[in-house]
């Protein structure tokens, strides 16, 4: 089979950053998160990168991200736009927030044809993720396979921020391992060396530490695009009025379980998983690639 396929969501707002924090330099010689992931990608097995960007910051990106990279391994973009809808529908014209993850994915159906994975652009993984999600990928059938989904899982003690709330899926899986369910928790906090969710009325739900969460790195099949399709059509039917509504692939993922027409297999790592979600995790993850350059898990020029 081909080599798998690397579909970086890089369309983010960075509102709560305060800047386009998927080129930021934040490794010791100048690297972005993204620099990582490709790299650690092309390392694992995957054969080309495809990313999901914005039309305002093509220009740039394609100058620092793009062209870094298209002699070294195939690579590719696509753009999210809030008009890039079916023909039925027209953007509201006081909408400004982007249509989701599921949206993103979406946008990317005509250059995906073989499976695929999905990571977000602003998210570091590690080396040991992404092997796991080639292997996988790489032992499924085009043909045999088509509803055969996977997401890699971390432990929700291990993805949360010092600076403030986080938004995580957390999963639950069956006794081998594949995803019954996923719930989303918008308001996640460590409170007095617990866990816990802040719900709309204030009250506090507490949550397991160990529970698997979903940071967005799945793998899938390509008919993937074709449930998203439909699924995109329904959530506007109800939704394209509501300028704050986004239609998730997590929620997507969920429905097509509970349909019967996905199997997703949580797949464990040893990799740690780290991000930026507000500008005061910045130095922590610069000190990360500083630790992990001087532990020779990364050479001092990775291309």
């Amino acid at each position: 089979m081909q080599q798998p396929i690397l579909l970086i969501l890089a369309a983010g707002m960075g509102s709560r950053y305060g800047g386009l924090k998927q080129i930021d330099t934040l490794g010791p010689n100048g690297e972005t998160i993204i620099d990582y992931s490709i790299y650690d990608a092309k390392q694992a097995g995957f054969g080309k990168i495809v990313f999901v960007i914005r039309k305002s910051i093509e220009d740039d990106f394609k100058e620092i991200v793009i062209n870094k990279y298209k002699h070294l391994i195939a690579v590719d973009y696509v753009l999210q736009e809030l008009d890039a809808l079916p023909p039925a529908y027209t953007c509201p014209p006081e909408r400004s927030k982007p249509w989701g993850t599921g949206h993103a994915i979406l946008m990317a159906k005509d250059k995906i044809n073989t499976f695929f994975a999905v990571i977000n652009g602003d998210d570091y993984y590690g080396k040991h993720a992404f092997e796991v999600m080639a292997d996988y990928l790489s032992s499924l059938s085009m043909d045999n396979d088509k509803d055969a989904y996977s997401m890699i899982a971390y432990a929700l003690s291990k993805t949360l921020s010092e600076n403030g709330t986080v938004s995580r899926g957390v999963c639950t899986p069956n006794d081998n391992n594949y995803l019954l369910n996923i719930k989303e928790y918008t308001k996640i906090q460590s409170i007095d060396n617990t866990i816990v969710h802040i719900n709309t009325d204030g009250s506090l739900e507490h949550l397991n530490p160990d529970a698997p969460v979903s940071m967005n790195f799945w793998g899938f099949h390509p008919s993937l695009f074709l449930h998203l399709e439909k699924m995109f059509t329904e959530f506007l039917k109800e939704n394209i009025n509501n300028i704050k509504s986004e239609f998730y692939i997590p929620f997507a993922v969920d429905d097509l379980i509970k349909a019967n027409k996905a199997k997703v297999k949580l797949l464990e790592t040893k990799s740690e998983w780290f991000g930026v979600t507000y500008q005061e995790d910045r130095q922590k993850v610069v000190e990360k690639f500083e630790q992990f350059l001087n532990q020779g898990i990364y050479p001092d020029k990775l291309w």
